[in-house]
């Protein structure tokens, strides 16, 4: 479509008001359409190995840049593997008549919960800090935060003490949540935006893997007495120092900073992500046509979204691009994911300390491997709803048959069990676990990506509140005990629970996720802008660049 200076033509602006255009800016906004059309048709065109070749640098930022995960999961999988921690047990456990210590299932619901609420603080405050000051500074604040109240956890003398500790620290943690995978979304192309997004997934089972690792080999140094749970958490500062140094030399976000209209600098961090100069031009890529499609899509998302507070996540079709932010987070609580990760779980179910510590090393290595298990399915254009759909329905089969297998209650059924539910480890993390962090960035407008990744990410803590509060009480032989030992028929509810949520979450997916591969941003706010229903993502085609997309109409004269 060409712009044609008349007086009839205005520019609407993002607050609604209009204003007629001279025939300069009609030349401006003609060529930001031409060079917005001519980038998205090349995004298009690149394979993943052209991608990797054109974008190293985004790659290797980005990788750097999410293992801040790595950090976020071996803190947080702690807590929960130090409740079949026998030290940990005896300093903060309660005395049981068998002779065993335990912590009351209330302590445990409180710990959990109290790092849950600490990161839905972080994450609100998330969405102000990272859009107004920038990824890399929000980054570099948290990390010295964290590093800080560290301390906390390395001195704790009582359970209140462990739970403050859990709430000042799950602050930075739930920023480092989301921050990670919405910047890697927004300096990753078209081709290689799944594999980056979903990389933050692997560094969560490294850091997970670490923590439980660590803690196995901690398990026979008796002799340790209190330091054997003392030394994980003083681990923990290894991770802040060279994060931070990470931070402050990595290129900040083009996107963010086309928002912020420093359109100059936004040229020089494309340039620092990519293997060209910014006057630099190769074949069919040049980074002026790669930041005017930036601008086109956020001159686009002007017209469509007048706003970008929290408020305006829930307006129009961005209330239904927030429900699937929340519904990707929360699906991966209702799956019964705590379930197979959790040493506490298998030791109530009667496997020995150590090898309910080994079987869940098994289980979190997955991750590692899941993710690129993963990596190949996508590669050969298995796309990521389907991934979300098949993968659920796998694993709402398994944990059916978990509940089952509990009524046996045989030493062969219980390592049964734990076969079971390492299959179930393996299938929801080359799906649900890995694919959700491609999903919930790749779904909302990039004036409110950051907001809306923070709200579906707080949804899945409340999640995780609403169901900490009760798991405990639920695998905790001291209190309902509903494990999976078949002294009663009672003991095998919680995978039969579990199976019951993971049904619900079935149901969603197949009614309420579309599919986004392959869609540019600017295609996806179209799809939306026009209620395109979740299953017809894929066979809708849209226009992806048109004079509209700017605010440029022809204003109805009677």
């Amino acid at each position: 479509m060409s712009l044609e200076k008349n007086d009839d033509i205005v520019h609407i602006e993002g607050d609604g008001t209009s204003h007629p255009i001279d025939a300069e800016e009609v030349q401006r906004l003609g060529d930001l359409l031409d060079a917005a059309r001519k980038a998205t048709e090349s995004e298009h065109k690149m394979t993943v190995w052209q991608a990797v070749k054109r974008y190293p640098k985004a790659s290797a930022w980005s990788i750097a840049i999410s293992f801040g995960v790595v950090m976020e999961g071996f803190d947080v999988v702690l807590l929960g593997n130090f409740y079949a921690y026998p030290e940990f047990q005896r300093t903060f456990g309660v005395l049981q008549p068998s002779g065993d210590y335990q912590i009351p299932a209330p302590w445990q619901a409180g710990l959990s919960n109290a790092s849950a609420c600490g990161s839905i603080i972080g994450l609100m405050l998330n969405g102000y800090l990272a859009e107004r000051i920038g990824y890399r500074y929000t980054m570099i604040a948290s990390l010295a935060w964290l590093a800080c109240f560290i301390f906390l956890f390395f001195f704790a003398k009582s359970l209140g003490m462990l739970v403050a500790a859990e709430v000042l620290c799950g602050i930075p943690w739930g920023i480092l949540q989301t921050l990670t995978t919405s910047y890697a979304s927004e300096v990753a192309p078209l081709a290689l935006r799944g594999f980056l997004t979903t990389w933050v997934n692997a560094c969560w089972g490294i850091g997970q893997l670490l923590s439980v690792g660590i803690l196995r080999g901690l398990l026979s140094k008796t002799y340790l007495g209190q330091w054997g749970w003392r030394i994980p958490y003083a681990l923990q500062w290894i991770w802040p120092v060279p994060l931070i140094l990470v931070s402050i030399f990595a290129p900040e976000s083009p996107w963010w900073l086309v928002r912020k209209g420093r359109i100059d600098e936004a040229r020089q961090s494309l340039a620092r992500l990519t293997s060209r100069t910014v006057s630099g031009q190769t074949d069919d890529f040049d980074i002026d046509q790669t930041v005017a499609m930036m601008q086109h899509t956020n001159l686009l998302e002007r017209r469509l979204y007048a706003g970008a507070s929290y408020i305006d996540c829930f307006k129009g079709v961005n209330l239904r691009r927030t429900e699937i932010s929340v519904g990707c987070w929360a699906v991966q609580v209702l799956s019964g994911v705590a379930l197979p990760g959790s040493a506490y779980f298998l030791q109530s179910a009667g496997l020995p300390t150590k090898d309910a510590f080994t079987l869940t090393m098994c289980n979190l290595s997955i991750n590692i491997f899941g993710v690129m298990i993963a990596w190949a399915l996508m590669g050969w254009g298995i796309g990521r709803r389907s991934l979300y759909l098949y993968g659920c329905f796998a694993m709402n089969i398994v944990l059916w048959i978990v509940g089952g297998i509990g009524f046996i209650g045989t030493e062969a059924s219980l390592w049964a069990i734990g076969g079971l539910l390492l299959g179930w480890q393996i299938g929801y993390q080359f799906t649900l676990g890995t694919v959700c962090f491609s999903l919930i960035t790749e779904f909302p407008s990039r004036r409110l990506l950051i907001k809306t990744v923070n709200i579906g990410r707080a949804a899945y803590n409340l999640t995780n509140i609403i169901f900490g509060s009760f798991t405990p009480f639920m695998i905790n032989p001291s209190a309902w005990d509903w494990g999976t030992k078949a002294s009663s028929r009672d003991n095998c509810q919680t995978a039969f629970f579990a199976a019951g949520m993971n049904t619900l979450a079935l149901i969603w997916i197949y009614f309420r996720l579309p599919e986004p591969s392959g869609l540019s941003y600017a295609e996806i706010d179209k799809l939306f802008e026009e209620r395109i229903p979740a299953r017809q993502f894929q066979k809708h085609r849209v226009v992806a660049v048109e004079a509209e997309d700017v605010g440029v109409v022809e204003a109805k004269h009677p």
